[in-house]
């Protein structure tokens, strides 16, 4: 592999990395406490980057064999992603309202900035001139 074709998983790990230091960093200065979560964040965040990772292969294969079908395609492998994440979820959901809401936050959080940056991967993507 060149650097072209590596430069999206590189972007990918290298942002993952500093969102993490930012996430933890605002843990710490909420105090926040972490220990009483079901997931931990480097597991959150361990699951939503290789999912990413995945998706971001999936559609660079989509890419060389069809370009027309790379947005279908980003849009099949996202459905499946949510799907994914409903089943790590839903321990989460069966918690009663009582408790603190900071793990469901931190989670859809989560997957709201790990789907902005498979769509803005995206749209360099189709984007891109053969």
């Amino acid at each position: 592999m060149n650097l072209k074709q590596l430069f999206p998983f590189l972007t990918l790990l290298g942002s993952s990395f500093l969102l993490y230091v930012i996430h933890k960093m605002v843990f710490y200065g909420f105090n926040i406490r972490e220990e009483l979560f079901h997931y931990s964040l480097e597991t959150l965040y361990l699951f939503f980057f290789s999912l990413s990772v995945i998706i971001f292969k999936v559609l660079l294969i989509i890419k060389k064999r069809s370009f027309d079908n790379v947005g279908m395609s980003f849009l099949l492998v996202t459905s499946i992603k949510m799907v994914f994440c409903y089943l790590i979820l839903r321990p989460l959901l069966q918690v009663p309202k009582t408790s603190n809401p900071t793990e469901k936050i931190n989670f859809f959080i989560l997957f709201i900035v790990f789907l902005t940056i498979e769509t803005l991967f995206t749209i360099r993507l189709v984007n891109e001139k053969q």
